[in-house]
């Protein structure tokens, strides 16, 4: 018998015996290579839902996070707002994945899931397992926001041996830390307003490559400058102005008044009862992060197949580094040959155009929210040269860098 089977057996009971019975918690878990070698999952249940943690990117982010060796518990979304998290542990020099979910923070509804994903009911795959999915949702697990974290700090303290609690599972910037805000004087308001137009675009765009901005913003800004000493309320009335922004922002980029409100309104009523400062900061980013995902999503071209939206998101989220075309053959299976003529007649654009107009479009959101200068930029997006990156630029906008900087001001 497999011994990594016997121990992550032995795993999996143990976990089950800490969760209340009457919750729907499940654990899993996986080789390094992706395959299952146990879960605390249903039999009839396990198939469908091990294909819509791979389905929505579930399992590509969790060995990615294996691989990095993390030491923090990593939550991972998709666009319907089913929710995961991961964490690892060693055993015998074997690195295992433990995921926990999925859960959904409220009760789906059926008819938002079935807009948000329409996009993938033009490939055989997709249509397939959305229908799985969809025929499965009547018996989702619902868990609120705060006590699935709660059991995600407990399963990954039993794994690791560790002690975190929930503030330790923000391990990005802090959007609302609950610290003394710093007085009117001290911050200048300009740059917080270019920043924060930053995110809201991030959000219009569903551009899934958001973290930097993310960054910029947190650190100009902890929150609304509330008056008082209740750094929880500060948390609360922060989270909920920024939740009303982001649906605001998301309906202008194209998301129906009917999802935006009432996603945006689970979001805000999950941080009124929050009574943890960790766990609204959490909630923050989960929202942002579900967002801009259900945006990508919207934004997504369903005549684009499977492989070629998958070389789109792996541009996305690559501009800052040099994108070679190998990479991206590698990542689809093809030949770069037959990659560049697939992604040319799906896209009508040439894939090395495609890559360099995703860059300049990120140029444009540093120019626009940041000081860094025209070089900084060109090495922040891996052109070769600041002269090869004021050139691209040109070609592209029709004005170099610093012109586009000044109009922008102008605005």
């Amino acid at each position: 018998m497999d011994i990594r089977m016997t121990c992550a057996e032995q795993n999996l009971l143990l976990l089950e015996g800490l969760i209340p019975a009457n919750e729907r918690f499940y654990v899993w878990c996986y080789t390094d290579d992706g395959q299952i070698i146990a879960a605390s999952c249903p039999e009839k249940e396990r198939a469908v839902l091990d294909k819509c943690f791979q389905f929505f990117g579930g399992l590509e982010k969790g060995l990615s996070y294996l691989k990095a060796k993390e030491n923090v518990p990593l939550l991972i979304g998709s666009p319907i707002g089913m929710q995961w998290a991961v964490t690892t542990e060693t055993e015998r020099g074997q690195s295992l994945l433990f995921v926990m979910g999925p859960v959904f923070y409220s009760v789906p509804v059926e008819a938002q899931i079935r807009e948000v994903l329409s996009p993938y009911r033009n490939t055989p795959r997709g249509a397939e397992q959305v229908r799985n999915l969809l025929a499965d949702l009547p018996s989702m697990p619902v868990i609120p926001h705060a006590i699935f974290i709660r059991y995600v700090i407990m399963v990954h303290n039993v794994l690791t041996g560790q002690q975190l609690d929930v503030s330790d599972l923000f391990s990005g910037p802090n959007l609302s830390t609950g610290s003394t805000v710093p007085a009117p004087e001290k911050r200048d308001r300009s740059k917080v307003y270019l920043a924060e137009r930053s995110m809201l675009k991030m959000v219009r765009d569903g551009d899934i490559n958001y973290q930097r901005a993310l960054n910029v913003s947190s650190s100009l800004s902890p929150g609304v400058p509330v008056q008082g000493r209740d750094p929880l309320q500060q948390n609360r009335i922060s989270i909920i102005v920024f939740t009303t922004l982001v649906s605001r922002a998301a309906m202008e980029g194209g998301m129906s008044p009917e999802e935006a409100y009432a996603l945006g309104d689970s979001y805000i009523e999950s941080a009124v009862n929050s009574n943890d400062t960790g766990e609204l900061n959490m909630l923050a980013l989960t929202m942002y992060h579900d967002f801009i995902y259900r945006m990508h999503h919207l934004h997504a071209n369903p005549n684009y197949s499977i492989a070629i939206q998958k070389c789109c998101d792996y541009i996305s989220l690559s501009l800052e580094r040099k994108i070679e075309i190998a990479d991206l053959a590698a990542l689809t299976g093809y030949s770069e040959y037959y990659l560049t003529e697939k992604f040319k007649k799906e896209t009508g654009v040439p894939l090395f155009l495609y890559i360099r107009h995703a860059k300049i479009e990120r140029a444009k959101v540093y120019l626009e929210s940041s000081d860094l200068s025209v070089k900084e930029i060109a090495e922040q997006l891996a052109f070769n040269t600041p002269n090869y990156f004021i050139k691209c630029f040109h070609e592209v906008t029709g004005y170099s860098p610093a012109q586009y900087r000044k109009q922008f001001k102008k605005r």
